[in-house]
């Protein structure tokens, strides 16, 4: 296995660049749909302290379905491994698209925490009195696994999501009346449209990437933000579904755990080793951003990290 160098990753942003007009940006979401899709960024954080950026990686985007690890980490904090996984979601994959509906009619689980069924019932395990209480200690938890406290709230990616947000009201109100959910619907689906407009950056996410990395343990604070064995289902989830329906393909190609999310970032995890966030908006037909897959692809071949 080769290390990690600066121009290891400006090379992977060169090769990432030819991809962008491949994909273009989240139509379905209008604070996305405006959104440059040629802005490209990469950062990796290794668990021996080196930091490296490259590209738009200081650039703010929206976290989208990303944020789905950071409330499974909280929910499994709040609920344990048991409650979670025995009745509220599942631990499989699943070849549909990430907001689908049709398997609930027949299972009533949501098949894992990553498609959105399955992250509204996870968002609805987390603590609080109320869905401002969520969100909050949500948020905390967020800006300690991204080690920087300017993660916050873009109130427009908010609004736009919540506007369009119809078929999460549906996924929604299903599991409310299979008793997948327990709380307030309105309350729990404005914790995840919340959850998903947060601005972050590369850097950001490789940080949250990289405290999974190192088994739930921040290597720059040394404070332990997650169990181990939580980290652990939390890789092994990104592997088997953090890419939606292409996550099979990404498996194959890639060969280490990541999540992604429509608004173009995707964080991805080597264990014991580093975290790699990257952010390039425009997408592929399943959510994924097209430079960013082509980055990971070329950073696992050039340091020979496959897990296979």
């Amino acid at each position: 296995m080769l290390e990690i160098t600066q121009t290891m990753l400006e090379d992977a942003l060169a090769y990432g660049r030819a991809f962008t007009s491949q994909g273009k940006t989240a139509q379905y979401i209008p604070y996305l749909r405006h959104v440059d899709r040629d802005l490209l960024g990469v950062s990796v954080q290794t668990v021996d302290g080196r930091r490296f950026s490259a590209g738009d990686s200081k650039t703010l985007f929206t976290v989208q379905s990303i944020a789905k690890v950071v409330a499974l980490a909280l929910a499994l904090q709040d609920r344990g491994e048991k409650y979670l996984f025995s009745g509220r979601v599942g631990l499989e994959p699943t070849g549909d698209p990430f907001n689908s509906i049709i398997r609930l009619e027949v299972d009533r689980k949501p098949y894992n925490p990553f498609i959105n069924a399955g992250a509204i019932a996870v968002v609805g395990a987390i603590k609080g009195r109320s869905g401002s209480e969520k969100f909050e200690r949500l948020l905390r938890y967020f800006k300690k696994l991204c080690g920087s406290e300017t993660v916050s709230l873009c109130g427009e990616a908010y609004l736009s999501e919540r506007e369009t947000g119809d078929k999460n009201r549906a996924l929604a109100y299903h599991l409310k009346a299979t008793k997948m959910l327990e709380g307030d619907v309105g309350e729990d689906l404005d914790v995840y449209f919340r959850m998903c407009s947060l601005y972050v950056t590369a850097e950001d996410i490789a940080h949250l990437a990289l405290v999974l990395a190192n088994r739930g343990l921040d290597p720059a604070t040394g404070e332990r933000l997650m169990a181990a064995e939580h980290a652990r289902i939390i890789r092994t989830l990104m592997l088997t579904c953090g890419m939606y329906d292409g996550s099979g393909e990404f498996a194959v190609k890639v060969g280490y755990p990541a999540k992604s999310g429509v608004g173009g970032g995707i964080a991805a995890t080597l264990v014991d080793r580093m975290g790699i966030g990257v952010f390039g908006p425009a997408l592929d037909v399943r959510g994924n951003s097209v430079a960013g897959i082509a980055i990971l692809e070329y950073l696992s071949k050039a340091m020979d990290v496959r897990l296979f």
